[in-house]
C-alpha cells in the first residue's frame, strides 16, 4: 500500500490539491490500479507478437521536394497576398 507521503509527493508532482481525507482515499485507490498492474505483469505473453495500432494502419509521408510553380504560379501567389514588396511577401513583424 502506497504511504501518505508518496501520495501527498504525486499530487504535488500533478500540482493537485489535496485534503487529508482525500490521502486516504486515494492512498487506497491506487495501491488498488497498481496492484492490478503488477497482476498484468504475471501475464504469460510469450510469442505474442506486439502491435503499435489495432488498424494495421501506417503513416504515409509526402516526398520533401521543392516544385517549381513557374512564372504564372509565382504571379497567381502574389495577387492573393495582401502587400508585396520587392517581389517578396510583406508580413508584420514578429518581434
Amino acid at each position: 500500500m502506497l504511504s501518505k507521503e508518496e501520495i501527498t509527493k504525486v499530487a504535488t508532482l500533478a500540482r493537485i490539491g489535496v485534503s487529508e481525507k482525500d490521502v486516504e482515499t486515494y492512498q487506497h485507490d491506487l495501491s488498488e490500479i497498481l496492484d492490478y498492474f503488477n497482476k498484468l505483469n504475471e501475464v504469460d505473453v510469450t510469442g505474442i507478437e506486439p502491435i503499435g495500432h489495432i488498424t494495421g494502419m501506417q503513416n504515409k509521408f509526402r516526398s520533401d521536394a521543392q516544385a517549381d510553380f513557374g512564372l504564372l504560379g509565382r504571379e497567381t501567389i502574389m495577387r492573393n497576398a495582401p502587400e508585396v514588396k520587392d517581389e517578396y511577401i510583406k508580413v508584420k513583424s514578429v518581434l
